[in-house]
C-alpha cells in the first residue's frame, strides 16, 4: 500500500510538471506568434521632369513631374512638396508646379508602416512658362460674357463702407463697347439710392491659387469715385470677412487723383489695416495703365505698369494660401471714397482686359 501511494504521487507530480511545461511552451508559442513591425527599408524617390531634354534641363515649361516612390514593406508614403503635403498609399503622384520661372523645390518623402517610418528628401530644377489660365478681353460688345461673371445688387447696407450706390446689372451701368469694359456709376434716385454703378466678379465660376492677376484700365474722374480690383477668398461663405483673407490689387478714389493703393486684409489686421502701400502714376483717368499682383506662398507683389511697390511677406499662417475669386467694382463715397463732388453726374471706370495667370 504504501509503494502504491508512493508511485500515485509520483505519478501526479509527474503530470503537474507536464501541465506546468505545456502552459509555458503555449504562452511562449503566443508571443512568438505576435506580428513584428518592421521599419521600411531601401527607400527610393524617382523624378521624372516632364519634357526634360539635354536643351531644356529643367523640363518643358509645363512645371509636371512625375514621382516614383519606393520602398521594402511600407504602406503608405507622406509627400511634402511646395508646402503641399501629399498623402499617398501607393508610390505614384503626378505633381504641377504652377509659380513661373527657373526654381528649385525640396521634395520630403517618408514611408509608413504602422508606427515605423523611414525619411529621405531630394531637389528638383523646374522651369515653368508663364501662361494666362483665366482671362476676358471684353472683345464682344453687349453685357458681360455670364459664363465668366457673376454680379452682387443692391446697397449691401453699404457693403461695410457707407458706400453710397445702388449695385445694378443694367447697360446703364455696364456694357462692353469697342473692345472694353465700361463701368459706370451715375448720379440718379435709384431704389433709394443717390447713385447707381456695378460690382462683377468670378465667384462660382473661377477662383485661384496663386499666380499673377492683373487688370488694364482706366480710372474715373471726380471726387468720391472709388474704382477697385481686388481678390476675396473662395472660403467667404464658411469663414466670414476678414478670415477669408481680401487682397485689393487697385484702389483708387477722386478725392486724391493718380495715387494707387495695394492693401491686404485679414483677420486682426482689416479695417484700416497697416498691410499697405501707395504709389503715383500718371494719367491715369486719360491712359491705361496695368495694375497687377504676383502671388505665392511666400509673397504678394504688387505691381503698376511691372514696377514693383509693394511686397507683402506671405506665410502659412495668413489666409493667402488658398483660392481667390476676381472683383471688379466701382463704389461711390463711404469711408474710403470720401465726400461725393456735388456736381458729380457720372464717370467710367474703364477696362480693357483681366487677365489671371499660372
Amino acid at each position: 500500500m504504501k509503494m502504491n501511494k508512493l508511485i500515485n504521487r509520483s505519478s501526479f507530480l509527474t503530470l503537474v510538471l507536464l501541465f506546468v511545461f505545456q502552459s509555458c511552451s503555449s504562452s511562449n508559442d503566443a508571443a512568438d506568434d505576435t506580428p513584428v513591425v518592421v521599419v521600411p527599408s531601401n527607400l527610393t524617390v524617382k523624378v521624372d521632369v516632364v519634357g526634360k531634354t539635354t536643351e531644356k534641363p529643367n523640363g518643358d515649361g509645363s512645371g509636371k513631374i512625375n514621382l516614383t516612390i519606393t520602398s521594402k514593406d511600407a504602406t503608405s508614403y507622406t509627400v511634402k512638396i511646395n508646402n503641399e503635403v501629399i498623402e499617398l498609399k501607393t508610390g505614384q503622384l503626378a505633381y504641377e508646379f504652377t509659380q513661373p520661372g527657373n526654381k528649385n523645390y525640396k521634395i520630403e518623402v517618408t514611408a509608413f508602416n504602422g508606427i515605423k517610418y523611414a525619411y529621405t528628401s531630394s531637389n528638383v530644377d523646374i522651369f515653368v512658362a508663364r501662361k494666362i489660365i483665366w482671362s476676358d478681353e471684353f472683345n464682344v460688345d453687349g453685357a458681360p460674357d455670364t459664363t465668366k461673371w457673376d454680379y452682387n445688387t443692391g446697397t449691401g447696407d453699404g457693403w461695410g463702407n457707407n458706400e453710397l450706390q445702388y449695385y445694378t446689372t443694367r447697360p446703364e451701368n455696364v456694357i462692353i463697347q469697342n473692345g472694353t469694359l465700361r463701368i459706370k456709376a451715375i448720379k440718379e434716385e435709384y431704389m433709394g439710392s443717390h447713385y447707381t454703378s456695378t460690382r462683377m466678379l468670378t465667384r462660382g465660376k473661377f477662383s485661384f491659387k496663386y499666380g499673377r492677376a492683373e487688370v488694364r484700365a482706366k480710372l474715373p474722374v471726380g471726387g468720391g469715385t472709388w474704382p477697385a480690383f481686388w481678390l476675396l477668398g473662395d472660403n467667404l461663405d464658411t469663414v466670414g470677412w476678414p478670415a477669408c483673407g481680401e487682397i485689393d490689387i487697385l484702389e483708387s478714389v477722386g478725392n486724391n487723383p493718380d495715387v494707387i493703393h495695394s492693401s491686404l486684409h485679414s483677420p486682426g489686421r482689416s479695417g484700416n489695416t497697416p498691410d499697405t502701400k501707395t504709389t503715383k502714376a500718371t494719367n491715369t483717368a486719360t491712359e491705361f495703365h496695368i495694375y497687377a499682383a504676383e502671388w505665392d506662398a511666400e509673397n504678394i507683389k504688387f505691381y503698376v505698369d511691372d514696377n514693383l511697390f509693394y511686397t507683402y511677406k506671405n506665410s502659412p499662417t495668413t489666409p493667402f494660401n488658398a483660392k481667390f475669386f476676381v472683383i471688379l467694382n466701382f463704389a461711390m463715397g463711404g469711408n474710403f471714397g470720401g465726400a461725393v463732388d456735388p456736381n458729380f453726374t457720372s464717370a467710367v471706370y474703364e477696362v480693357d482686359y483681366v487677365r489671371v495667370y499660372n
